[in-house]
């Protein structure tokens, strides 16, 4: 994203073209959020036992077809004054009929997105709130939060501006119901 010879580069076009630069070691995922560069290590294996727990359930009892991806890469609208978001979730669900994660690309915007999904790990703030913002900005009907420190599941809902309307929160080995396109009851009881 270069600007136009006679238009000065910002620095949010600057930073954008040093993310998109990066040469992160395997395993870690680099994201531009709110302006910053964020780089996470590889999960553990508890992270990824609950994103497993979650999407089993998704697959096999959500009323419309939905696919998962654990890598594809959003661009969201951003804070003012940053750079486009580029996030990446722990879990994205999308109706399999969309096939949204086709293409070479690794950043796709987050129209048809139904949810999406984060496990706490180094830095919980960035996923209690930053991401939070980020996805409420991006249109995302329904944000999964699974919060190891509090050993609870928070859905968000109803994204407006920079934050969701509404939020339910329940604690590991309660039941969190899912409203549509999912349309079922998430089971946390293995989550204990």
């Amino acid at each position: 994203m270069t600007a136009m010879p006679h238009e000065p580069l910002t620095q949010a076009d600057v930073l954008l073209e040093g993310f998109l630069a990066l040469n992160t070691p395997e395993g870690f995922r680099a994201e531009l959020i709110e302006g910053e560069i964020v780089v996470t290590p590889p999960p553990d294996g508890d992270h990824e036992d609950y994103i497993n727990l979650i999407v089993k359930q998704v697959i096999r009892r959500s009323r419309t077809d939905m696919d998962f991806s654990g890598n594809k890469g959003l661009k969201l609208q951003s804070a003012p004054d940053c750079s486009k978001d580029h996030v990446i979730p722990d879990g994205t669900f999308a109706p399999t009929e969309l096939r949204l994660y086709r293409g070479a690309d690794p950043w796709m915007p987050g129209d048809g997105v139904a949810m999406v999904m984060e496990v706490t790990s180094t830095r919980p703030t960035v996923d209690r709130e930053t991401k939070r913002r980020c996805y409420a900005r991006g249109g995302i009907p329904l944000y999964l939060l699974i919060d190891r420190d509090a050993s609870s599941l928070t859905l968000f809902s109803e994204p407006e501006d920079s934050d969701y309307l509404q939020r339910r929160t329940i604690h590991f080995g309660k039941i969190l119901p899912l409203p549509e396109p999912f349309a079922f009851d998430l089971d946390t009881g293995d989550f204990v």
